[in-house]
């Protein structure tokens, strides 16, 4: 197979998943581009990560151990676009143990996530409203019969389906009557008993059950019914189209900005719109057609990665974690410098994507993790670009500078960098000759320092 093939999947999976290893990427680019994405949009073929052995090391107490156990899983799944869906649904529909502060039920959202994140919108809708851990964020527990508390609905409409300007205020007042009942069960104080899920709750002598008028549509709707009409809306195919395109594409200025912003590619969201449309919503649908477009193939760095994507794509190149270890915690704090506290969006918005990960302090969190991380010639990936240059050096009789810049940035990424990078990385490269394995202590820190460098660069940054 060619570097080109490899670097297509591996681009695919980077977008599609957190990277792969090379073993995973060859294996991967064997079957060919569509059977991969194939394998992608059906993750119940293969099973799901074995993870009970990790509550040996932390039990699953505090939003930390398990924010080390979902690092866990992205880095070994053999889902991974069922891993990166949970993340754009925690994203897209955002909620924060800040507030919620009960630990229950914010995994119990990802976990809600990573079962019907593939289905379809309608679906994911409907269970997210039912959701405990929502439902406390947007006090819709707080929304009586009479007493109507508006955020849930206004919120809903907002910021996770149809985008401002594509509702009245009177369709807020009546979707948020329609979900007066939907609450929770009150769960049990954490001591001495531990941690005990909630769960939803419709209590019919608080639900509204008058004549509404909602986007057009009248009758004594209930949140169901809110859900239908909405995931009917043409604003809601083009609203969630563009969040994908966002996502999985190119960085799209941030959400407040869409009504007055015109999409990047509105071809591409166009052909992310039509397919929303034939299939009812259908979210694999929707990504069948994404992943095969020629805008998806093109589109390769020109997305910054958001700090979990670097940091599980980082873990992955270097080859540790394929078990559970006492460690694994310091990760989500690593994301959380750089911006990104799993489990605890700074708002209902969720993060603001592309450019915006970066500035002075998390530019610098982003490069000194990743240069720490690749520094270890005893990790198992980087002991393998090791090795694969030692094989390549003695089979030839040394790697010539051109040569050994080359592989190690196709067994980084494989990565493309501009003209100045390059030239930065030669003549690091040329400044000791060629790579040939004879002092083997020099060689081998030379092949560390150049995959330093190269995570280090502007390139890196982007998927």
């Amino acid at each position: 197979m060619s570097e080109s093939d490899l670097a297509q999947i591996a681009y695919l999976l980077r977008r599609a998943g957190f990277g792969a290893r090379r073993d995973e990427l060859e294996a991967y680019a064997a079957t060919g581009y569509d059977a991969v994405v194939d394998e992608l949009l059906h993750p119940e073929r293969f099973p799901e990560v074995e993870d009970d052995v990790f509550d040996r090391y932390y039990g699953q107490e505090l939003v930390g151990e398990y924010t080390a156990l979902w690092f866990y899983r992205m880095i070994n799944t053999e889902r991974p676009l069922a891993e990166k869906m949970a993340l754009f649904w925690h994203h897209l529909l955002a909620t924060g143990n800040g507030k919620i502060g009960h630990y229950s039920s914010s995994i119990g959202q990802i976990e809600l996530f990573r079962r019907v994140g593939m289905t379809d919108l309608r679906t994911v809708l409907t269970q997210v409203s039912k959701d405990p851990a929502m439902i406390y964020w947007l006090d819709n527990n707080e929304n009586l019969k009479g007493e109507p508390n508006e955020n849930y609905g206004r919120e809903l409409l907002e910021l996770f389906s149809m985008g401002a300007g594509n509702y009245t205020e009177d369709d807020i007042k009546n979707a948020s009557r329609a979900f007066t009942g939907w609450t929770f069960t009150q769960p049990i104080p954490i001591y001495p008993q531990g941690w005990y899920p909630s769960a939803f709750v419709y209590r019919q002598d608080d639900h509204d059950d008058g004549v509404k008028t909602f986007l057009g549509e009248t009758g004594r709707f209930n949140g169901e019914d809110i859900v239908d009409i909405v995931v009917r809306q043409p604003a809601t195919a083009r609203f969630i189209s563009r969040h994908l395109y966002n996502f999985f594409v190119a960085d799209e200025p941030q959400v407040p900005a869409w009504p007055l912003v015109p999409p990047k590619d509105p071809a591409a969201v166009d052909a992310l719109v039509e397919a929303y449309i034939d299939s009812s919503g259908d979210v694999r649908t929707i990504l069948e057609v994404l992943f095969k477009s020629e805008f998806f193939k093109e589109a390769q760095f020109s997305k910054m990665k958001s700090p979990t994507e670097l940091v599980t794509g980082v873990l992955k190149l270097v080859g540790t974690y394929r078990g559970p270890e006492l460690d694994m915690t310091k990760y989500g704090g690593a994301t959380g410098l750089m911006g990104q506290q799993l489990l605890d969006p700074p708002t209902v918005e969720g993060w603001h994507t592309g450019d915006e990960w970066i500035d002075s302090g998390t530019l610098k969190e982003r490069v000194n993790f990743a240069v720490d991380e690749v520094g270890d010639p005893t990790k198992p990936g980087i002991r393998s670009i090791v090795d694969l240059l030692s094989a390549e050096a003695s089979a030839s009789g040394g790697l010539p500078p051109e040569r050994f810049l080359e592989r190690c940035l196709e067994l980084v990424g494989p990565l493309s960098v501009g003209d100045k990078t390059r030239n930065t990385l030669l003549k690091y490269a040329e400044s000791g000759g060629d790579l040939s394995f004879t002092r083997e202590d020099e060689s081998e820190s030379r092949v560390v320092r150049m995959v330093q460098f190269i995570v280090a660069t502007m390139e890196y940054q982007y998927a």
